[in-house]
């Protein structure tokens, strides 16, 4: 008895129970992927605007700094060039330092190759690189006592 009661109360409980939220699929990545061409592009046409403040420039420094890769040499010039037209040197050598850090640390070949690429625009535009401002060595380094 006790079972048949049970099976006839699991069976009208199962009619009556409607789920209180129902669940909606939503695909969140519907968007396409950037190739690195088209990113290039984006940064290069941020970079060059006509209208661009100092304050554009640092937030889009920012941004690509926060991204987990080393600017191409195309990027780097363009934000160079924006630097140079609001005329914010200590921007731009502080920008070369950034990429200095970040691609000393990825391998000690890929900042030479940089500097390489975009010596013409430095010369060009007149900024300096951090290694001309003898920002590659510490100011006040003591020597260490291991090399005494």
């Amino acid at each position: 008895m006790a079972y048949l009661f049970r099976s006839v109360l699991i069976q009208s409980l199962n009619k009556t129970i409607r789920p209180m939220w129902t669940t909606i699929n939503r695909n969140m990545s519907s968007h396409s992927k950037e190739t690195d061409e088209e990113f290039d592009e984006r940064w290069k046409a941020y970079f060059d605007r006509p209208s661009i403040d100092g304050w554009d420039i640092r937030q889009g420094i920012n941004h690509m700094n926060r991204l987990d890769l080393i600017p191409e040499p195309e990027i780097i010039t363009a934000c160079l060039k924006a630097c140079r037209r609001v005329n914010d040197h200590s921007l731009a050598v502080r920008y070369l330092e950034a990429i200095r850090y970040k691609s000393n640390a990825v391998s000690k070949e890929v900042w030479p190759w940089i500097l390489q690429e975009i010596r013409p625009t430095l010369s060009e535009l007149g900024v300096s690189s951090p290694e001309d401002l003898g920002y590659d060595k510490p100011e006040l380094a003591l020597k260490s006592v291991d090399d005494m």
